[in-house]
């Protein structure tokens, strides 16, 4: 395994041929998702009383904050533990790897657009372990996968509770026929890989030969971190973690209502935060600047306005669920990152060029 000094930053090669175009390529993504941001958070505060506003603040009691920190951390171990099971095939690797890189990814994905968290998360990993970062990033593509599935049964089971707006039900339907063809497009060329990779070469022929070459092999790790789990019990434990998962972020929900006395003031039934769950989650999949600021503050005020909470109060609960989401996982990661010599700011996945197990 090669340090990460000696990665290239191939991913800009590999977008447009030239470093510069990549950037303004990557610079143009990003203004247009802070402008989206910037739309959805004054849609969040056009009707908002400032004062209310800042009595729900007030009026918060935070001491329901610790034991949501707690879970938050405990989502993301589980998190970690499930990724053990998708690279076992691959290599048994350590949780403190697992968790770090997991953790560092996440911090990644608070500042950088696109979701490049977690090439740095794939990144990481490779750093620390002999895994090549294609075959890591493979596993995450797999993870995400499971996480769509997930997320589809609870708003199926949500449904069955509570009616949803046509647009919460049309976006369900969007994401679960996008990891369904994803997941067809993974499993054929996973069976076929020799014609997947023969047609990648055909697709990348206009390519420099030196850069073609490269991106094949990295298709080809790629491909090789798809793998079946080790065990039958593997499937069944990785649905459970799965389950779990989501369970543990619902409960974030759940217990920033009571800090903000939502549930008795509004009469909240027990599924409310299952509802605001499967809302907020459309966020990730909305384009918009990194840390999903605006989106989520929005979406989870529309959420609650379906209970019949204000915007005001319902903005104050967006904006503390935020911050215990997304703020301490940030400083961990950003911790975690320091020990390990990388910086936030100027983090260079490489995607090629790395050693390590499933490499061909």
């Amino acid at each position: 395994m090669k340090s990460g000094s000696t990665d290239s930053s191939l991913l800009q090669e590999t977008l447009w041929y030239n470093p510069p175009m990549a950037s303004r390529k990557q610079s143009l993504r990003t203004a247009i998702g802070i402008l989206l941001s910037v739309l959805f958070i004054y849609l969040a505060f056009r009707q908002v009383d400032f004062n209310q506003m800042a009595h729900s603040f007030r009026s918060a009691n935070y001491w329901y904050l610790f034991p949501t920190l707690f879970i938050v951390f405990l989502s993301h171990y589980l998190r970690a533990l499930r990724w053990r099971y998708f690279l076992d095939p691959i290599l048994r690797l350590d949780m403190g790897s697992l968790f770090s890189s997991l953790m560092v990814g996440y911090a990644a994905n608070v500042v950088m657009p696109a979701h490049l968290g977690e090439f740095v998360r794939a990144h990481m990993l490779s750093r620390r372990r002999p895994v090549s970062m294609g075959c890591a990033f493979a596993t995450i593509v797999v993870e995400r996968i499971i996480d769509v599935f997930t997320l589809i049964v609870l708003l199926g089971i949500s449904m069955l509770i509570h009616p949803f707006p046509s647009w919460v039900v049309a976006g369900g339907y969007v994401m679960l026929g996008g990891a369904v063809l994803l997941f067809g497009a993974l499993a054929l060329s996973k069976k076929h890989e020799a014609q997947a990779l023969k047609a990648l070469r055909f697709f990348i022929k206009p390519l420099p030969s030196g850069l073609t070459e490269r991106l094949l092999s990295w298709a080809g790790r790629f491909l090789s971190g798809i793998a079946p789990l080790q065990r039958r019990m593997d499937y069944l434990v990785v649905a459970v973690l799965s389950v779990l998962i989501w369970l543990c972020y619902g409960l974030v929900f759940h217990i920033c209502l009571h800090a903000f006395d939502l549930v008795e003031v509004y009469n909240l039934a027990w599924y409310v935060a299952l509802v605001l769950l499967v809302i907020t989650t459309i966020s990730v999949v909305v384009p918009s600047s990194p840390g999903y600021v605006g989106t989520f503050h929005y979406l989870t005020q529309l959420g609650l306005g379906l209970f019949s909470v204000p915007a005001a109060p319902a903005l104050s609960y967006a904006a503390v669920v935020h911050a215990v989401c997304f703020l301490p996982v940030f400083l961990a990661g950003l911790a975690l990152a320091n020990h390990e010599g990388m910086s936030m700011r100027r983090v260079e996945v490489a995607i090629a060029g790395e050693e390590g197990a499933c490499e061909k």
